[in-house]
């Protein structure tokens, strides 16, 4: 265990309500304009898309962070965009700060959906310790997600309160789960996204895209509502928090080929989108039978994304 993680959360779980809730509002704001900018060139448009609220809501948490508790720059930060004082936290520690400040970012563009969201996440090279999400859309003052060693809370906000206040109210929902659960979120084989969902209904699970998807996948991981997730080679700033609820909760994310658990050892570096990721097909569940499923699927799909 690293000696600093706990004081570490605790700082993490007060510097980043607040400026989440703050970056929310902006996200919100800044959508009803046109402030697409190009940046990226994978040739997915869930990937490449990008937008001006991306880089600002970055700037936003980087700061935040820089001004909190001194102890955050002893981490690294990793961040899905270039934008912040990124140069003033350790380089070579541990501990790293991940941040993806629009997750999302096609269906934000767009106005297509309301599933959007803001996502720190603090890991090492093994495994996610605290992660928060904010969905600013989700329900009438946005929906939170918070997961650390000792909780899984997740919940609509209340401006009349802090934000702190607010996700020390929320229920643990630890034991409030829903075994029944079938919906596995999918995305990453580019063009054959909907044709690997129909291959996990005929599973007798019920596969979903990010366009047939309504809301974000982590507060529905962490309600219940979905068993989980298949991916290929997810990236690093977002989906750990998927992860991360998963392993609090008893199950995993292994890579399918394998079913050897995911961890931070071995990454590349898609230059086409400019992002870190973890190889292959990984599967994500809180029951094992379902990574089981998911794991046979897919155990021989091709681990290359880009097929060109």
């Amino acid at each position: 265990m690293h000696e600093n993680l706990k004081p570490i959360i605790a700082a993490l779980a007060e510097a980043l309500p607040p400026v989440m809730r703050w970056s929310g509002a902006v996200a919100k704001r800044l959508r009803q304009f046109n402030i697409a900018v190009e940046g990226k060139s994978s040739g997915n448009s869930n990937t490449d898309a990008l937008t001006l609220a991306d880089l600002s809501v970055q700037e936003f948490l980087v700061a935040a962070l820089r001004d909190a508790d001194p102890i955050l720059k002893s981490c690294r930060i990793e961040g899905e965009e270039s934008t912040g004082d990124m140069d003033l936290f350790s380089k070579d520690a541990k501990l790293s700060i991940a941040l993806d400040p629009i997750d999302g970012t096609k269906q934000y563009r767009d106005r297509s959906g309301n599933g959007y969201s803001i996502i720190a996440h603090l890991h090492d090279d093994e495994t996610p310790y605290y992660s928060l999400v904010f969905a600013p859309e989700m329900g009438e003052s946005g929906t939170w997600v918070e997961v650390g060693p000792d909780r899984l809370r997740c919940g609509e906000d209340d401006t009349t309160r802090t934000a702190r206040q607010v996700l020390d109210d929320l229920p643990d929902l630890r034991n409030a789960r829903n075994a029944d659960a079938k919906g596995i979120y999918l995305i990453g084989f580019q063009e054959r996204d909907a044709e690997c969902a129909r291959m996990v209904d005929e599973l007798g699970l019920m596969g979903r895209t990010s366009s047939e998807m309504a809301g974000s996948i982590y507060p529905l991981m962490a309600t219940g509502e979905y068993a989980g997730s298949l991916i290929h080679s997810p990236n690093i700033y977002d989906f750990p928090v998927s992860m991360h609820i998963a392993r609090l909760l008893g199950g995993d994310a292994v890579w399918a080929h394998n079913g050897k658990p995911v961890h931070y050892r071995e990454l590349w570096m898609d230059d086409r989108a400019d992002m870190l990721r973890f190889p292959g097909v990984v599967a994500c569940s809180e029951y094992a039978s379902v990574n089981q499923q998911l794991c046979e699927l897919a155990k021989d799909w091709s681990q290359v994304r880009y097929a060109d």
